[in-house]
């Protein structure tokens, strides 16, 4: 472990934090979790803690929103990562308020792990979400606090598992409902490399201060691409439902009650307290808008898979290949 940052992941036990802190314990980096001592004695959420522990990974009790705690965690570690979910995205002024007093940390990454949000063109409510997370930028950097931003695009397991529809674990193989046109290029992750990536970047001077792009070309698709991969591996042609802008909207906005398409549409959306049209908002902006790939990267970061070609990432294609 010599020579590796010391990790501290906030937000651990969360759906990409798990894969973070994983990682990070694999790539031999002394590897802290602060969790809640409510959190450690859960029943499901415990088991998750045991399996950090085996992991060799430290935990730390504490919280969010005690300061003390939050600082006596921050001063045993180099490198602070966020990967809190959507309701404490504001309270991450806490971390940087607890990193500044400390004054050791030499790295934070904030809870992003989406869409590049200084250069999405994202609806409401999205919008006001990217907003808070725009805002935690200009606090860290206001700070002084040093900071990689890891934008990861589309987690696999919410888009590739069921091609973003509402149709349990796997893709369709009768129909699908797309937004737009199908023809815009979305990027497509798995999360088990979205944490190798992170991981990679926290010791790496290059993307101090920049932003890391998750974009390997091999996970590049279009909608329309994406579903022509799938028909190939099943020999089957599905029927397609376009569902173009301006309805989107309507749906968005709530002049439409069309549940039926939103619900189709959106993966995982009985698990979540966030409302239908959340989810659309998102897939708005990433499937009709394009934030995924309309600009160039080269001026505000790095991508990568060429910063690391050393790391073998799943491509989409390897991930249907299992639901065949």
């Amino acid at each position: 472990m010599a020579g590796k940052s010391k990790i501290l992941i906030i937000g651990a036990t969360g759906y990409i934090g798990k894969y973070i802190v994983e990682a990070s314990a694999k790539s031999g980096h002394p590897t802290f979790v602060l969790l809640r001592e409510s959190t450690v004695s859960d029943p499901v959420k415990g088991q998750i803690v045991e399996g950090f522990k085996n992991s060799g990974v430290t935990v730390l009790i504490g919280d969010l929103y005690d300061h003390e705690s939050l600082v006596k965690a921050i001063k045993q570690v180099d490198v602070v990562i966020s990967t809190v979910g959507l309701q404490q995205l504001a309270d991450q002024v806490k971390i940087i308020d607890a990193i500044k007093e400390a004054g050791n940390v030499k790295r934070f990454l904030p809870s992003e792990f989406g869409n590049d949000v200084d250069r999405a063109r994202a609806e409401e409510p999205i919008k006001s979400a990217f907003k808070i997370k725009i805002n935690i930028r200009r606090a860290t950097e206001a700070a002084g606090i040093p900071y990689t931003y890891v934008v990861s695009h589309y987690f696999a397991g919410y888009s590739l598992a069921n091609l973003v529809q509402q149709s349990g674990t796997a893709p369709p193989r009768d129909k699908v409902v797309i937004l737009g046109d199908g023809n815009t290029k979305a990027v497509f992750n798995v999360e088990h490399d979205i944490g190798t990536y992170t991981i990679k970047a926290v010791d790496d001077p290059r993307t101090l201060n920049k932003v890391l792009y998750i974009k390997p070309p091999k996970n590049i698709y279009t909608w329309n691409e994406l579903v022509a991969l799938w028909e190939k591996k099943i020999g089957k042609t599905l029927e397609k439902e376009y569902i173009q802008e301006e309805q989107l909207l309507k749906l968005i906005h709530g002049f439409e009650t069309d549940l039926w398409i939103a619900t189709l549409l959106l993966p995982h959306i009985a698990e979540s307290p966030a409302p239908v049209n959340f989810y659309l908002a998102i897939n708005h902006s990433i499937f009709v808008k394009g934030d995924h790939t309309y600009f160039d990267i080269t001026p505000y970061g790095f991508e990568a898979s060429q910063l690391y070609p050393d790391v073998k990432y799943t491509t989409a294609e390897e991930y249907l290949e299992k639901f065949v």
